[in-house]
């Protein structure tokens, strides 16, 4: 279960967002933002089966939807064919493995500045009302380059 700080979180930015307070939105959004798995359908609901027993696959990807809909979540491919989903609370970016497909969160102090002034530069030159982005970056994570013997193991 979700601490009781991270369920008032999901409370008040669901009101904020003007989406009905429903059990299931609530739950969902509150696994997401606990949880920095990046996870997909299958692991929300097997992450859930205790809190909702009864929830459906459709009924997480409807509530997944509405949820990027209103900016909340993002939708993340890794390369392995499924989605994964993410809370997009604190401003971030992806780096994706593309050989695993391994998804992390990267972030530094000044990024929003960056992610402002990328935004900025877009509207200028493409005309473009710029609501927002989603930025990912490609290429292969530290243990893969093991792997493939493209760097030693320290």
């Amino acid at each position: 279960m979700a601490s009781n700080a991270v369920m008032e979180e999901t409370l008040q930015v669901l009101k904020d967002h003007k989406l009905r307070v429903t059990p299931q939105r609530h739950i969902i959004l509150a696994y997401l933002v606990s949880h920095h798995n990046h996870p997909t359908v299958e692991t929300i609901r097997d992450g859930l089966s205790k809190e909702l027993p009864n929830i459906g696959a459709s009924t997480i990807y409807n509530t997944l939807n509405t949820f990027v809909d209103h900016h909340l979540v993002v939708e993340l491919q890794n390369g392995d064919g499924s989605t994964h989903y993410d809370y997009f609370g604190t401003p971030h970016y992806h780096a994706i493995c593309t050989n695993c497909g391994r998804i992390v969160d990267v972030t530094y102090p000044g990024f929003s500045n960056t992610e402002k002034s990328l935004e900025e530069k877009t509207a200028e030159i493409s005309g473009y009302m710029i609501s927002g982005n989603h930025m990912e970056v490609y290429g292969l994570c530290p243990e893969c380059q093991i792997k493939l013997g493209i760097k030693k193991n320290d």
